[in-house]
């Protein structure tokens, strides 16, 4: 298959143009393209009277032709193998685990940073164990909006705390200025199709998944750690992890213990308590875990109508 960028049409181009296109680009009959897709569509609207789409897509030819153009092509050709951006597990557990011998992970905290890795745990056979200090995304719903209507406020289940974390009322903005040579972006859109996502977000250059859509997405992907295996517990405060220091300062995790007093062993923990958990900072800071501060950026939103937007971006 081949990857072919900077495919450049108008706005309102027909269907079969794209095609043509691509055959065009690669100097080939139109018989040998036996299939295409759209791997990224964005937009060139630097010349407002001509505005642009702009494509990435990936083409399947007459077998043999590929390896043949990629031998005639030069280096820095806008065409070239379509990279592999499967998702590849570090490992797997046995399919018997966790033996008496074993601990299943914890994983602390369910918005986006706990779902992934309670999800890729889970994938891998793991079984995680997820502790969450809010509620389920259906009860946080009806106490977010008891605050916003009532301000009656609770302190564990509202827009901060509970299961998706701070950004599950948002409008769903997927993209990020993060370099992904590694392709793992497109593992967690792809479980967000799967999900409940539009499609459309795997191809467009700034994917968005719409306001409000994810409540039901958090709960979609819940759902499938627990058909995997594991086991999610709302309203399960930590409030001390347990460690084992050798005489060089070097620390072990042995479990934790929850505000309802129950102790949990486990030697592999996942801290995915967002930036809001002051008192599990605390916590860590009292029991001398060390704690490094992160530079952030700080954003602001302002908010114009629809119209103001479309003709400052197309004219």
């Amino acid at each position: 298959m081949l990857r072919l960028n900077e495919i450049k049409l108008p706005l309102n181009h027909e269907d079969d143009e794209l095609a043509a296109a691509i055959v065009s680009k690669l100097g080939i009959n139109a018989a040998d393209l036996l299939d295409f897709s759209v791997f990224k569509r964005s937009h060139d609207a630097r010349n407002k009277s001509n505005i642009l789409l702009v494509y990435q897509v990936d083409a399947v030819l007459n077998e043999g032709m590929e390896s043949d153009l990629l031998a005639s092509l030069p280096t820095n050709s806008s065409v070239g193998p379509t990279p592999d951006t499967r998702y590849q597990f570090v490992t797997r557990a046995n399919d018997d685990f966790p033996v008496s011998t074993q601990q299943r992970p914890i994983v602390i905290g369910f918005g986006p940073c706990g779902i992934l890795a309670a999800l890729l745990l889970a994938q891998m056979g793991f079984k995680p164990i997820v502790l969450e200090r809010g509620q389920n995304v259906r009860q946080r719903t009806k106490d977010t909006w008891d605050f916003w209507r009532a301000r009656k406020l609770k302190s564990e289940s509202n827009v901060q705390f509970g299961e998706g974390g701070a950004g599950t009322f948002s409008d769903g903005k997927l993209y990020s200025q993060v370099k992904d040579k590694r392709h793992l972006g497109r593992k967690v859109l792809t479980e967000f199709v799967k999900a409940g996502a539009p499609e459309e977000i795997l191809s467009v250059s700034k994917p968005h998944i719409g306001t409000f859509k994810l409540v039901k997405m958090v709960a979609a992907i819940r759902e499938e750690i627990i058909r995997l295996g594991g086991e999610i517990r709302f309203e399960q405060k930590v409030e001390t992890i347990h460690r084992n220091i050798d005489q060089e300062g070097n620390g072990q995790v042995t479990g934790l213990t929850l505000s309802t007093g129950e102790t949990l062993p486990g030697n592999h923990i996942i801290l995915a308590v967002g930036h809001s958990a002051r008192d599990t900072f605390q916590m860590l800071l009292d029991q001398g875990v060390h704690i490094e501060a992160k530079p952030f950026s700080i954003g602001f939103r302002i908010e114009h109508p629809q119209s103001v937007i479309d003709h400052a971006r197309f004219g």
